[in-house]
């Protein structure tokens, strides 16, 4: 059944069960099975699709994965209690091999991400339509000439596991000989990689619980590719019920997988490979500023053009696409006669006539330029991976990437060791708030404390910010933080009768519960609250302008002020000033520390200070190091200074 009208015609006939809670998502896919599936059955969650099931004869299932009550997966289990053969597909936006292990454990007849794509979703319902058709069939003799006449691969066993037969389809895809392969365990195609856990529960299945065993199985040709098999065992028994052997129908779904998962399998069964990776570079635009069917029209024709290129250049094997504008091409270390400087140059000629090439998208002629990570042997996926990442942070467009990989290891592991003194830290009250003097130019006497955050660790060591904050964002560590220098902070209030500057950061402000804890605090502290200066920090993680905007508009009714830190440098614009309306410029450190010698630092600051006067606004100088600094910034109108020229941060008595 290889014609689509056909397919469809019989597909006609079938009632489908379709679950998906996303209402926009259903309506949208609904008008494609709609002209597909003779009858639809709707659920709304997982629990409805099980009720549905159980309501009405279903001929096959179609769910999304993550749903309320019961997910995809979930339910795909409970229907299995009931019915073992029924065919499930599984349509989902993830693209993670955990999702996909767990529903091959559940025995599902396809994967299939979204947006569907047409083709391979023909493709997966013509093996379903193979399955229904074969199943319904009483005769097993019929059902061989059925699953012989479309090719598909088969196997027998007998009950110890032995080979006794197989197809040429089976010899095709595997790459053994028949005699190769008769008398022979299945293992000698066993993955390394596929858990045993996996072949246990396939052998409980078939030999203790004497049913169908239904799955993906991942295996090894001879050649040592990686090869996915849709397969379906079933036991054969005489009259008495005894298992007399084992039949195997297999479909080769190797070239509907995931192309990102086939690539990474390729690149960890062997340790003998190349891989280059290639990337173009701002491949995002094409889809902001052309749209979906450009960005298609663009990934089809760079495939075909380029992919052509570089096999007749250099005879690498099929082109991965995996997606954002990122491909892959792959072969053997001994399939390749030449050297590393030898494929490097001619990688470089290759990149270098992508470069001067265009892709025509209609009356439009878009300039392509990629770049290319290379790595070969143990772990080339991971290098060249990495690789990548490199290149898009040093601008730099062609790295050979071997070994990049225990770099990254020993990097993740000193964050790991950095985030587990975080633990210990917080664990311990380590995490501390020191005080930066700032000081009036015109009087030299402080006006004002800065906070600044400490670790002491289990030596009691003090560690600086740098070493430990960035870090900690990436986890749960950050916000609580976060917390504990606000609280030490407000708590200076009652121990000075300074003002206290606290940074916040566009994290912070866009957290809803830090913002919940700092308002806390200002009417916890409402007498005070107009001696707390909020230095914010600007930095390009901003998501939500107007958020920080009506923040700011917020606190001010409490009688805070507000500084912009790190002035004059990176993200600071005198066009944010309107809708931050500071009372205080911290000027950057980057225009103080050489404001002696650099006259373009002393012209900026001179701008920015006689600007800020003009409008009611006070400057503070950081990094006044010694007197010549202080001199400096004092002469040029600066009203505060604050620098280890006056005072180091330190703990304020209580």
């Amino acid at each position: 059944m290889n014609n689509i009208g056909d397919i469809i015609k019989f597909s006609k006939t079938l009632r489908l069960l379709y679950v998906e809670d996303n209402q926009a998502a259903r309506e949208a896919t609904l008008l494609i099975f709609h002209e597909i599936f003779g009858e639809i059955v709707v659920g709304v969650d997982g629990q409805d699709g099980v009720e549905k099931f159980n309501s009405n004869k279903i001929d096959i299932i179609i769910t999304d994965i993550n749903m309320p009550r019961l997910n995809g997966l979930e339910m795909t289990k409970e229907i299995r209690r009931v019915d073992k053969g029924i065919p499930i597909l599984v349509l989902s936006a993830y693209n993670e091999s955990g999702f996909f292990m767990n529903s091959i454990k559940l025995g599902v007849d396809g994967y299939l991400l979204k947006p569907i794509d047409m083709a391979q979703f023909i493709e997966a319902l013509k093996k379903v339509i193979v399955k229904i058709k074969m199943t319904s069939e009483v005769n097993l003799l019929q059902q061989y000439q059925d699953v012989a006449d479309i090719s598909t691969i088969i196997s027998k066993t007998d009950t110890t596991g032995k080979i006794t037969y197989v197809n040429d389809a089976y010899c095709a895809v595997s790459q053994y000989k028949c005699e190769e392969l008769i008398g022979k365990s299945h293992n000698l195609l066993r993955h390394p990689s596929v858990a045993k856990e996996t072949y246990k529960e396939l052998w409980e299945t078939i030999k203790k619980k004497k049913e169908i065993w239904q799955g993906v199985l991942k295996n090894r040709t001879k050649n040592g590719d990686t090869i996915y098999l849709e397969t379906t065992i079933k036991p054969v028994l005489d009259m008495d019920g005894n298992i007399l052997e084992y039949i195997s129908i297999k479909n080769n779904i190797t070239h509907t997988m995931n192309q990102k998962t086939r690539l990474i399998d390729i690149c960890d069964a062997s340790d003998d490979i190349i891989l280059v990776l290639m990337k173009i570079e701002n491949f995002d635009d094409i889809e902001r500023y052309y749209g979906q069917n450009a960005l298609r029209t663009f990934e089809e024709i760079f495939a075909k053009q380029f992919t052509e290129a570089i096999q007749q250049r250099l005879s690498f094997r099929d082109l991965f696409s995996l997606g954002d504008g990122e491909y892959a091409f792959v072969k053997k270390i001994q399939e390749c006669p030449l050297t590393e400087g030898e494929l490097k140059k001619e990688l470089l000629a290759f990149q270098e006539r992508v470069n001067e090439s265009v892709v025509e998208l209609g009356e439009i002629e878009y300039d392509v330029t990629i770049l290319i990570s290379l790595a070969h042997g143990e772990n080339s996926y991971e290098n060249a991976h990495y690789g990548l990442k490199e290149l898009l942070q040093s601008k730099k467009t062609f790295i050979i990437a071997n070994n990049f990989i225990q770099n990254e290891r020993e990097l993740a592991r000193k964050n790991f060791e950095i985030l587990k003194m975080v633990k210990i830290a917080l664990h311990n009250e380590k995490i501390l708030v020191y005080s930066q003097a700032i000081i009036e130019n015109s009087t030299q006497e402080v006006s004002k404390y800065e906070s600044l955050v400490r670790l002491v660790d289990e030596d009691e060591k003090i560690i600086s910010p740098c070493f430990f904050l960035d870090i900690s964002k990436r986890g749960k560590y950050y916000y609580q933080i976060t917390n504990r220098v606000l609280e030490q902070s407000f708590a200076l209030l009652h121990v000075t009768d300074k003002e206290i500057s606290i940074n916040l950061s566009a994290l912070d402000i866009e957290r809803s519960k830090t913002r919940e804890k700092i308002f806390e605090l200002l009417r916890r502290h409402s007498d005070s609250a107009h001696r707390v200066v909020f230095e914010l920090l600007e930095d390009e993680e901003m998501k939500d302008f107007e958020l920080i905007k009506d923040f700011v508009v917020k606190v001010k009714d409490f009688g805070v002020q507000i500084a912009i830190d790190d002035f004059g440098a990176g993200f600071s614009n005198f066009e944010r000033l309107l809708d931050y309306q500071p009372d205080v410029l911290k000027l950057d450190a980057c225009l103080i520390k050489n404001i002696v010698t650099h006259e373009y630092s002393q012209n900026i600051v001179e701008t920015i200070v006689s600007f800020a006067k003009r409008q009611g606004i006070k400057t503070v100088a950081e990094y006044v190091e010694n007197e010549a600094i202080y001199e400096k910034v004092k002469a040029l109108g600066v009203d505060y200074s604050q620098g280890y020229y006056f005072a180091k941060p330190q703990r304020l008595s209580h």
